[in-house]
């Protein structure tokens, strides 16, 4: 059985780690804000869709981390990996090696944006 308060404490260094609050965690891992007003409060226990939820959107937690609070967070190998994001400098040091854009004589024929559930859209000239 899961210890609620240690859970809470797990979920809380999880929040602080990425930076979320309560509000965008529960927008992150795709849950009602007032499913985690209630874990916080120790109001609710979390459910096991509510830990695979955030196992999903957050690959790195170890689920053995999350529910006991056996292993390590975040990982070694996770850490080092941790990145900021790159700086206008950064990008326009990157953008130099590219090559030239000749597309002048080129004009869009058409456009397709998929979305994560498998669909697509289509725009056409």
């Amino acid at each position: 059985m899961v210890n609620s308060e240690d859970f809470v404490k797990r979920l809380e260094k999880l929040m602080h780690y990425y930076s979320l609050s309560a509000a965008a965690f529960a927008d992150k891992i795709k849950v009602q804000r007032s499913s985690i007003s209630h874990l916080l409060s120790g109001r609710n226990n979390p459910s096991l869709e509510f830990v695979l939820k955030v196992i999903k959107t957050f690959p790195e937690v170890n689920l053995y981390w999350l529910l006991n609070g056996k292993g390590t967070f975040p990982s070694v190998a996770t850490e080092k990996t941790k990145t900021t994001p790159p700086t206008p400098r950064d990008t326009a040091i990157q953008n130099q090696d590219l090559p030239k854009d000749n597309s002048k004589d080129k004009t869009i024929e058409k456009i397709i944006i998929f979305y994560n559930d498998g669909s697509f859209k289509s725009y056409h000239e």
